[in-house]
């Protein structure tokens, strides 16, 4: 990381004395680093995404950490600066003023005697509860995992437990708290990724906790003493894999004045095409129990699982705290990659990047209960889009875009077009070098897809192409629209306004430069599509 100034060989000696799995690591992670800076000017040009945040160097996964304040977007997240593959884990740190340009600042929690800094949360704490504070400004809160590595060696099952640090400078700088852990492993082998919330109407601080197969919830008065309050999720929703990353939060029902809570939980493996995912539940909390809204119940039971995203790139990811009553978003962040692949894509330099920032909102319609995920607005304030065409009425394929009209590699486009019960849709994302990205409307299947099977470089893992992924579609109206977000690397699609959502990674061999659109009769009705760009 370029403007990391943290001398190596400190930070090397900490490791070595603290972490006897990594101490003989030291010079041999430095000659690769190197090894890889120098290697990768081709993958930077053809890999690194425009604007999805990547780290300059080395590993990145779930988003840590993140909060607002004074116009600032704080997300943090899990990082490993000695290499490309999961190591040692620290907490990196980058801050943005509109949620699409992220300035990488320095490492903020290092692994110390304690173990590795694993996922957790920040809050602002605006009423002083911890006593951390200086009476100045509020301070901000970090609730994070320990991760014991010798406790894991020794087959220990009490090798996680929940610590907190301070920062009376606005995340700049950290102060860990002496009493760490502030909530020792009760017994469980997996028990992490705390993400807390402020329960205003019970004037408490509430924690969500992984523990497997279950998401434990805790409560505190001052983010130091935390009491158990109940569990969730035994024999509800998906359990293909282990529980991870939770994330609880009340949110207002559009439209009316009715109010529900929301949990989020990732898994891995398990998701809905494989691998790593995240799913949802709606709800109530009574300040100590969260209990499913039954008509979200009657939905559950039919689909075994609610996805907040059907594609195969969204995972880990939760909401930023802080934000301003006036703004009243839910805004959210995913990594952008799965626990099949993750360490084995062909980029070597840096690895993994994040979603772009979402608004969460919740609807209900005569369906139940649905939590929608769209651009925010930040991002689509950025797009300049070209004049839009409408009513066109095509006899075969339909070119949306090639080289002339618009950079693919960087490329928003929306677009709405009726659709026949008895045909498909195919989108066409290619290049010249032969690759190509297949997404649309299975109408057999009532389902989005996206196909990646032929997009370039897949050989690297035969999990990551060996099928195609497919997103349930609520209602098929005889029309689709559809938002398509295209970065070097990636797809995000969005259709019936975010009810609907899959994102999915690739990697050409060349920059893709077409996008057309075939109907399996041949016959496009096109109501309206415009191209646009994301200008930075």
């Amino acid at each position: 990381m370029n403007q990391i100034k943290t001398n190596f060989f400190i930070r090397l000696t900490i490791m070595i004395l603290l972490f006897s799995t990594v101490s003989n690591c030291g010079d041999e992670k430095k000659e690769k680093t190197q090894e890889l800076a120098e290697k990768g000017g081709g993958e930077e040009q053809l890999y690194r995404p425009n604007f999805h945040f990547t780290p300059k160097n080395n590993w990145m996964n779930d988003p840590n950490g993140m909060f607002y304040l004074d116009g600032a977007y704080h997300l943090f997240f899990q990082y490993y600066p000695d290499d490309n593959v999961w190591g040692p884990m620290h907490w990196g740190h980058a801050v943005s003023k509109d949620l699409v340009n992220w300035d990488e600042k320095e490492i903020a929690l290092f692994p110390d005697s304690l173990g590795y800094i694993f996922s957790g949360s920040a809050v602002v704490d605006q009423l002083n509860t911890s006593g951390f504070g200086n009476g100045t400004i509020p301070p901000v809160i970090s609730i994070f995992t320990y991760h014991d590595p010798k406790g894991e060696q020794e087959d220990r099952i009490d090798f996680q437990y929940q610590a907190i640090a301070f920062s009376n400078d606005k995340g700049e700088s950290w102060t860990k708290y002496e009493g760490n852990p502030v909530l020792p492993n009760p017994g469980i082998k997996d028990f992490r990724d705390p993400k807390v919330v402020w329960d205003a109407r019970r004037q408490q601080w509430v924690m969500a906790l992984a523990t497997y197969s279950e998401t434990y919830f805790y409560g505190s008065k001052d983010l130091k003493s935390w009491s158990f309050l109940s569990s969730f999720g035994k024999d509800l929703g998906a359990h293909g894999g282990v529980w991870e990353c939770p994330d609880l939060f009340p949110m207002r029902v559009t439209g009316s004045e009715e109010t529900k809570w929301v949990l989020i939980q990732s898994l891995n493996p398990g998701s809905a095409n494989g691998g790593s995912g995240t799913q949802y539940f709606i709800g109530d909390f009574d300040g100590k129990t969260f209990s499913l809204d039954p008509d979200f119940k009657n939905q559950l039971d039919q689909h075994k699982a609610i996805w907040l995203d059907f594609g195969r790139d969204n995972y880990a990811g939760v909401t930023w705290s802080n934000i301003p009553k006036e703004d009243g978003r839910t805004l959210f962040i995913g990594w952008m990659s799965n626990w099949d692949y993750a360490q084995v894509v062909p980029t070597e330099t840096w690895r993994s990047a994040m979603t772009i920032a979402r608004e969460l909102i919740l609807e209900k319609d005569s369906l139940g209960y649905k939590l929608k995920s769209i651009p925010a607005r930040e991002f689509m304030d950025h797009v300049n889009y070209k004049p839009e065409q409408r009513n066109l009425e095509i006899d075969g394929p339909f070119k949306i875009a090639g080289p002339v009209e618009a950079n693919l590699s960087n490329a928003v486009i929306e677009i709405s077009f009726k659709t026949d019960t008895k045909a498909n849709y195919t989108f066409e994302l290619s290049n010249d070098f032969g690759n190509i990205l297949k997404f649309g409307l299975d109408n057999q299947k009532q389902s989005l897809f996206i196909d990646r099977q032929n997009s370039g470089k897949t050989e690297f893992s035969q999990k990551f192409a060996s099928s195609i992924s497919y997103g349930q579609l609520r209602k098929m109206e005889g029309e689709l629209e559809l938002l398509i977000i295209l970065d070097k690397t990636s797809i995000e699609l969005f259709a019936e306004g975010g009810g609907t959502v899959m994102t999915e990674i690739f990697f050409p061999d060349e920059p893709m430069t077409h996008l057309t659109l075939t109907a399996s009769d041949n016959t496009l009705v096109i109501k309206s599509v415009a191209v646009g760009q994301l200008e930075r």
